[in-house]
């Protein structure tokens, strides 16, 4: 059964396995998401349920738009600052006002976690693409600077072709990442390696699209 929760990157830290050894985990802090709108196939032509995140303080309500502040007070549900939808595969357990907490999900199982990437501005070839660079002897005109653009009997650079510019600050998908510690109370989430986006950004963590052949324990 798909699941998906919202959640804030906390950081990185470690924690030791049963046999000892030390795992490097990430710390999410996942929910309470509220259940904000339940669309159905019969209104909307699909089912997904849309959730909220982070309620919003009362000197902040100013700051939302008429019909977002209008679709909370229908719905009679307390303003959220983010709102996703989610296509699961039965959403009749949902409800209005419901909400959806970390201990949907169990250590061991495994997740696809979506965030946007630090962003880092306009950048040469050599961090961006990896670029070996030109020589570093005296006398070299082209140290970090991108040298052939590609083939010269076409006059032109085709489409695609690698070069300085924008980096980062996109959407990214990390799979089949595995979790290895719930803490319902806190609302805490530990997921074994790192995932995309700065400390205090938004992820998504969903059940992954992968199929693993042996089950994962966690350890």
């Amino acid at each position: 059964m798909k699941k998906a929760i919202l959640g804030m990157k906390v950081g990185m830290t470690q924690i030791y396995g049963d046999n000892g050894v030390i795992i490097p985990v990430t710390v999410i802090k996942a929910g309470p998401c509220v259940v904000v709108q339940k669309k159905t196939k019969e209104v909307d032509g699909y089912e997904a349920i849309k959730v909220g995140f982070g309620e919003i303080s009362e000197k902040k309500l100013h700051k939302l738009s008429k019909p977002c502040a209008g679709q909370f007070a229908k719905h009679k549900v307390a303003p959220q600052r983010y709102l996703r939808e989610f296509r699961l595969d039965d959403i009749t357990s949902y409800e209005v006002g419901s909400e959806i907490k970390v201990d949907t999900f169990e250590v061991g199982e495994r997740v696809d976690v979506v965030g946007t990437s630090k962003g880092k501005g306009f950048q040469g070839g050599m961090k961006r693409h990896n670029f070996g660079g030109g020589g570093n002897s005296h006398g070299s005109m082209s140290h970090r600077v991108p040298a052939s653009s590609g083939a010269t009997d076409a006059a032109r650079v085709f489409p695609g072709t690698r070069k300085p510019g924008h980096m980062g600050n996109v959407r990214v998908t990390t799979q089949g990442l595995t979790v290895v510690g719930v803490d319902a109370e806190q609302n805490i989430l530990l997921v074994k390696g790192s995932i995309p986006g700065p400390n205090n950004g938004l992820v998504t963590v969903k059940s992954t699209v992968k199929k693993y052949r042996q089950p994962v324990s966690g350890k």
